[in-house]
């Protein structure tokens, strides 16, 4: 199985890099992460004009990378669901791609194009963080579905 995360955010070394890897170590058991960072000078530009001029970049610099792969979106708004469904959206795919936007969210016009738009939670967060806790999430879910010890 392929595992792609698609955020938007600047390529920069991060004191969660090391979590990254061995989050990434651990799930390379059960699929292969690739984890891909987008920040074209269009959304920098954008950020400087206004929320929905971000959404916009996003949007623009994102739609590359929607396919007829699975895609799940993470989303304020979205759905708020436990370790056990998210671990059904692995269930029996072949790939698997998340998207994290930037600082201002996405338009409804992308979040329609998902699979499925879900929340980590109500607690605001960085891409970073919301990166790591998906890592974790994606270990955990696949621990589930395989009935590893580990999500207990």
């Amino acid at each position: 199985m392929k595992i792609e995360i698609v955020s938007i955010a600047k390529k920069e070394k991060t004191i969660y890099d090391p979590l990254y890897k061995d989050l990434t170590k651990m799930i390379s058991r059960f699929a292969k992460v690739e984890d891909t960072e987008v920040f074209p000078k269009d959304v920098a530009k954008a950020h400087t004009i206004s929320p929905k001029a971000s959404q916009m970049a996003y949007t623009k610099a994102l739609n590359g990378y929607i396919s007829k792969d699975y895609s799940v979106t993470l989303h304020p708004d979205g759905e708020l669901i436990d370790s056990y469904e998210f671990s059904k959206l692995l269930n029996a795919k072949i790939s698997v791609k998340f998207f994290i936007g930037g600082a201002y969210g996405f338009e409804d016009d992308f979040l329609q194009k998902s699979d499925k738009v879900i929340s980590l939670g109500k607690l605001t967060m960085s891409h970073k963080i919301a990166k790591a806790v998906l890592l974790e999430q994606i270990y955990r879910g696949f621990s589930i579905l395989s009935n590893h010890p580990y999500h207990k």
